[in-house]
């Protein structure tokens, strides 16, 4: 059953027991001898509207028993001898919300109030009026009402608590798994993949050396086995990811030029706007364009300089990398897994990508992501 269903069915409950004790109440006071007065009018609506008022129990549990308590001291005080049954639904309700203490006080008042309200109709002397009150509001009544509502409250605590529980559990329980296949990937592939690797550039840099033409297949070996590190590297990192250490962000972009640097790429960093303002999930995503260009500039690119430019508008976050590589219009590369991967990363945050060759050479990496402020 959905939540929706649930509320309605909870609110059609409310009303059912409200009308049900609204009606109990006025029977009970119909049957007594009562003239068409215009106080045994009042008392009518009292009775009426203190059972109807329950229905409202559960969204404003200290007005229904504000509500409910005036209106049986109400009829009391008009003459109606009748039990203060929606008092007691009340209690048992704001008790179950959690308002023990006002409930306490309103009850000693209400304790108070009923004798002098049934002394002041009039229809008995002092003694017979409080042994009518005493039996309209029996303290042993009261207190079963409020440990009613406390014996619940505690019991969906409780289920709170164990709802709470499971979900630890099990997110602990995916997190061991995770790290488990993680270290799986790593004993079994890493060391195989760079055995491959290793082996097939010492193959290229030989035949090389000896001048020898480089078979396309050992090319493409040596080509797939630096792809397979780097692939496995990210996937051994996302795997590792337990949410306990801070992501990388836009604040981390500067080392990531600084790092391309130092590999003899001039590469130069600019960044405008309020940075701080930036949600993490989209300064994640600059932080990966950024690296996987700056990557394959180093990597594909032949290129001397490298520029990045970050700026952070009110409504979106726009990243630029140019190279001055050997890419042009007419010679496009096929996208590869890494410009894949950054499309996804937009994509899912509503941005837009263009990655292709300049017209005055080299390539251009543009991203714009949104700033979505309520997130």
């Amino acid at each position: 059953m959905s939540a929706g269903e649930a509320g309605v069915r909870d609110r059609a409950g409310d009303w059912v027991i409200a009308v049900g004790v609204a009606t109990a109440l006025l029977v009970t006071g119909l049957s007594e001898q009562h003239s068409a007065t215009s106080l045994d009018l009042l008392g009518y609506a009292l009775l009426a509207a203190g059972g109807l008022v329950l229905a409202a129990r559960r969204r404003a549990p200290v007005a229904v028993l504000a509500v409910a308590g005036l209106c049986a001291v109400g009829y009391q005080a008009a003459g109606f001898d009748v039990p203060a049954v929606a008092y007691l639904f009340a209690v048992y309700a704001a008790v179950r919300a959690g308002h023990r203490t006002i409930t306490v006080a309103a009850s000693v008042t209400m304790l108070a109030a009923l004798p002098l309200a049934a002394l002041a109709s009039g229809l008995h002397d002092t003694g017979e009026a409080f042994a009518r009150a005493r039996g309209a509001l029996e303290i042993a009544w009261l207190i079963a009402a409020g440990a009613a509502g406390e014996a619940l409250r505690q019991a969906e605590r409780r289920a709170d608590e164990a709802e709470r529980t499971r979900e630890e559990t099990a997110r602990r329980r995916a997190d061991e798994e995770r790290l488990r296949i993680a270290r799986e990937l790593h004993d079994s592939l890493t060391h195989q993949i760079s055995v491959i690797k290793v082996q097939s550039e010492v193959a290229v840099h030989v035949a090389r050396r000896r001048g020898e033409r480089v078979p396309e297949a050992l090319l493409a070996i040596q080509e797939a086995g630096r792809e397979a590190t780097r692939e496995l590297r990210a996937t051994l990192e996302a795997l590792r990811d337990d949410d306990t250490t801070p992501p990388r962000g836009l604040d981390h972009v500067p080392e990531l030029v600084e790092r391309a640097s130092k590999t003899g790429l001039e590469a130069t960093l600019t960044i405008e706007g309020r940075r701080h303002d930036v949600p993490t999930a989209v300064g994640r995503t600059v932080y990966r364009i950024v690296q996987e260009s700056l990557t394959n500039i180093a990597r594909h690119a032949e290129a001397g300089t490298a520029s990045v430019r970050i700026d952070c508008r009110p409504d979106v976050l726009a990243v630029r990398i140019d190279d001055d590589g050997k890419a042009t219009p007419d010679t496009a590369p096929e996208p590869g897994v890494g410009l894949l991967g950054m499309r996804e990363r937009v994509t899912a945050l509503g941005g837009r990508l263009r990655a292709e060759p300049r017209g005055e050479g080299g390539f251009t990496v543009q991203a714009e992501l949104p700033l979505d402020r309520t997130s």
